[in-house]
């Protein structure tokens, strides 16, 4: 397919035009929303976005990568800071979960999984996203530290792939809609396993 920039877009090479890059990622996004994860395409997004695979290429070297940037630009999550470590990782779930029902972050993320089983390109770019999830969610486990609930030795990145784990399992197998009760109980699990020995970790009954 040959270059075909939309007139009121013009490419500027390898440095991003934002209006292009806008509109390319809106036309990703809508493609996945209308088509799905099989009928996603770097093709099918070029036409969407009248512009050039070329262009697309050159700003995100690979399928993943888009999907990955479309994902990361309409993630919003609020990660609390209660004071407490169960209530912490239960808000931070429930907002999670609720994030990705409510909004087509969901079907994204599970499209880059997907992406991620037979591509590794895809399965790279989504370990390293992983590995700066996993340092960000380890922050809610370090002040849990400092507060004195959890053992020092407690190694947090550790924690933080159990909750994800925890998270991607219910995106996978769709069951977002999980009652507080449950993930409060499956955070408590967890929290009672390093909490500091003969110190419970409060939290509501």
């Amino acid at each position: 397919m040959s270059e075909q920039a939309h007139p009121g877009r013009r490419s500027i090479g390898a440095r991003r035009n934002p209006d292009s890059a806008d509109a390319i990622l809106a036309a990703a996004e809508a493609v996945l929303a209308e088509a799905g994860y099989s009928g996603f395409s770097i093709e099918a997004v070029a036409r969407r976005a009248r512009a050039g695979k070329p262009t697309i290429y050159r700003w995100w070297p690979s399928k993943a990568a888009l999907l990955l940037e479309v994902y990361q630009r309409g993630k919003r999550v609020a990660v609390p800071d209660t004071g407490n470590l169960e209530e912490d990782l239960v808000g931070f779930l429930n907002n999670l979960f609720s994030h990705w029902r409510e909004t087509s972050s969901g079907n994204v993320f599970r499209s880059l999984i997907a992406e991620a089983q037979s591509d590794e390109t895809a399965a790279v770019a989504l370990a390293l996203y992983a590995g700066g999830r996993r340092a960000h969610t380890g922050q809610i486990i370090e002040r849990a530290k400092t507060r004195g609930e959890i053992a020092a030795d407690i190694d947090s990145a550790l924690v933080a792939d159990i909750v994800a784990s925890y998270a991607w399992k219910h995106l996978l197998t769709n069951r977002l809609d999980e009652p507080e009760a449950t993930i409060r109980k499956a955070v408590r699990y967890l929290t009672q396993g390093i909490a500091v020995p003969g110190r419970a970790i409060p939290g509501k009954v």
